[in-house]
């Protein structure tokens, strides 16, 4: 879990509570039903009116990455390929055969795949490297959803105070529905401006800090499995990853 990110979650809430409550607000007043139903509908409708259907819920799963981001360990990853050198000078690439049907990341086991078949040199750097591109447009597709809604939500948010003002307008002989009208302007601009800025844009670059995390880890990976393809030292080998250590 993140702790970070639950923390900076409740410091951003409980700061514009305090701060309202300061100024003698209630924090009732900021519950509009109507406001947050035109608001995040809205925003929810249009960027499912923008995107396909694979990469819409493919988005939505990545949420989970907010507050439980996976974890890759760079240091336990250099041994492992460490290992694979000393194997493969040892006993030759059909020796991690068996390592490769135990590796639960695909890209890695793809990677010993490839090497245990003796694919050419270039062929086998080509075809790790369109694989991790692929990889990471894909999940950056989906981070751009949740940019996309950071832009829809406050337009949708002024939409949803001009609606509230109209209805205002239209009841100015009574007060009640007066007062209503345009408390539900207000708020929804507050939603409008608020979701975006406390929830869409950081969890959007969140995501991409994963993939970032992601794409520098396998991209070690690469280059480890390009340096056991073309035979090099164990111990060079190690030198040459060690730069990633700085990644972390």
């Amino acid at each position: 879990m993140d702790k970070l990110s639950i923390i900076g979650l409740a410091v951003a809430i409980l700061a514009i509570y305090l701060g309202f409550s300061l100024d003698g607000g209630g924090i009732s007043a900021l519950f509009e039903l109507p406001a947050f139903i035109i608001v995040f509908g809205g925003t929810l409708g249009a960027v499912m009116l923008q995107s396909s259907k694979e990469q819409f819920f493919h988005a939505m799963s990545l949420l989970k990455w907010v507050f439980y981001p996976p974890k890759y360990d760079v240091d336990s990853g250099i041994e492992k390929i460490i290992t694979w050198a000393e194997k493969a000078r040892e006993s030759g690439y059909l020796s991690l055969e068996d390592i490769a049907q135990e590796e639960s990341d695909s890209y890695t086991n793809k990677g010993l795949n490839l090497l245990v078949d003796g694919i050419e040199i270039d062929n086998f750097k080509v075809s790790l490297e369109l694989d991790l591109d692929l990889y990471r447009e894909h999940n950056l597709r989906s981070a751009n959803i949740f940019e996309a809604m950071g832009g829809y939500s406050p337009t949708i948010g002024i939409l949803g105070a001009v609606l509230g003002l109209i209805h205002a307008m239209g009841n100015l002989s009574d007060p009640n529905m007066l007062g209503q009208g345009i408390a539900t302007a207000f708020v929804a601009t507050i939603y409008g401006v608020g979701f975006a800025n406390l929830l869409y844009i950081p969890i959007a670059n969140k995501i991409r800090s994963v993939i970032h995390q992601q794409t520098m880890y396998r991209e070690m990976i690469s280059e480890g499995l390009l340096a056991i393809a073309l035979a090099e030292n164990p111990h060079a080998i190690e030198n040459k990853l060690s730069a990633f250590r700085l990644q972390e």
